[in-house]
């Protein structure tokens, strides 16, 4: 069983913090360049704050490699002191389970409700009236990314939208420039949702990630997401793609890749790369043709720790729980992330081109993703699905609609 070391110093008073130091193990799955100079942030504002220790646990593999680890371990009755998880499915079971602190009243005189900027954020967090999980952003897989240096290259304006991106590929081709970038792995996983969004629309998110409804999977809005995978594989291939997001990034500021649809995460790896928004890359919410996002929160949970477990680490838990969400962790986070913060109240002056474009569709709501509605078991599943669709041009699209409709119809 893991045991938390507690050091034999006393901490900085914080909150009303009066036990010694502890080291508190925060496991995630943030390993891009971007993603680790953000989860560094919460780190510091948590060590200086406090006097504790972040002891970080990164685990490659995102959400689909990392959750199954997460899980195992809390069920294994090894769990760690803090971890992020996306809510949905998988953390759903874990707090019916009661592996989970109820962090109701942690957080009770910080008036949550009231600084949320989407109060669906906090639903699933709460369970038979206990909160049980603090989301810390809004991410949204629904950007289009385009490389400035690639158009100046062929002589066109930066597309502003995913029809005129699409009718960009001939020259691009011609000018041997890969229309779009993609990492091996995972980064196709969210893909038809931004399709779905985009193309598709509000209904259709809503049929098939919230109702799961295999009947639209097989309607003639899907078709159209489906025939947008097929010419994506037309100009992609396995010999074109990337070991990683990161690297599809960089193709985007050297102008050898044009386009790549990817998470908003990806902003922080350009910038670490030194890219500026509106000068080296510019970024399309909903393909530049919906006004909504989908949008889930990367949210941190704090599992029940055994009996006998030292008071400081169980404090450093509640310490760390009021950071995450404080404003000075927000702001500092989530501008290096690029992702969106979960509290409007604060300076946002510092906010990058693509932070502003999300921040001004906020209003309008958040649309379901597949991350929260989908347990890991069914978003495996699209995994395979989509990396064998993308691979394989003898997979029809007639078939790659009736596999995805089987999935849908069989999600749990």
């Amino acid at each position: 069983m893991k045991k938390f070391a507690v050091v034999a110093a006393m901490a900085t008073a914080f909150l009303g913090s009066t036990a010694y130091a502890a080291e508190l193990e925060v496991t995630h799955w943030w390993t891009s360049a971007g993603e680790a100079a953000a989860i560094a942030e919460f780190a510091k504002v948590f060590e200086e704050e406090t006097g504790n220790t972040w002891v970080d646990s990164a685990l490659a593999g995102s959400g689909t490699g990392a959750n199954p680890v997460i899980i195992s371990r809390i069920i294994g009755g090894d769990p760690m002191g803090a971890t992020q998880m996306n809510t949905g499915r998988d953390a759903e079971e874990l707090i019916q389970a009661g592996l989970m602190r109820d962090l109701t009243d942690i957080v009770a005189d910080l008036d949550i409700d009231s600084f949320y900027v989407d109060q669906s954020l906090l639903e699933p967090c709460r369970y038979e009236g206990g909160l049980y999980c603090l989301p810390i952003n809004i991410h949204s897989w629904d950007w289009l990314w385009l490389s400035t240096a690639a158009y100046e290259k062929i002589g066109q304006p930066v597309p502003t939208n995913w029809d005129e991106y699409v009718a960009s590929w001939p020259a691009l081709q011609e000018a041997g420039i890969l229309p779009f970038a993609l990492g091996t792995g995972w980064p196709i996983n969210g893909i038809p949702g931004v399709l779905m969004a985009g193309i598709g629309g509000t209904d259709l998110v809503m049929q098939v990630n919230r109702d799961k409804s295999a009947d639209a999977v097989r309607g003639p809005d899907f078709r159209k997401v489906a025939e947008a995978m097929d010419m994506l594989r037309s100009v992609v291939s396995p010999e074109t793609m990337v070991p990683s997001f990161g690297d599809a990034g960089n193709q985007l500021l050297t102008g050898d890749a044009a386009g790549n649809i990817h998470g908003d995460w990806l902003q922080g790896d350009l910038q670490i790369a030194g890219g500026v928004p509106g000068e080296d890359y510019e970024c399309l919410p909903a393909l530049g043709l919906g006004t909504q996002l989908t949008g889930g929160g990367d949210s941190f949970y704090f599992p029940v720790l055994p009996e006998g477990t030292d008071p400081a680490v169980i404090e450093a838990q509640e310490q760390l729980a009021r950071i995450l969400i404080s404003p000075e962790a927000q702001l500092k986070f989530n501008l290096v992330k690029g992702s969106m913060p979960i509290r409007t109240d604060i300076d946002l002056s510092g906010a990058n081109a693509c932070m502003t474009k999300a921040l001004a569709l906020l209003d309008n709501g958040l649309l379901p993703s597949g991350d929260f509605s989908l347990s890991s078991d069914t978003q495996k599943q699209l995994e395979d699905l989509n990396l064998e669709f993308i691979a394989d041009d003898n997979i029809t699209v007639d078939d790659y609609v009736e596999r995805y409709a089987s999935i849908i119809e069989q999600a749990d």
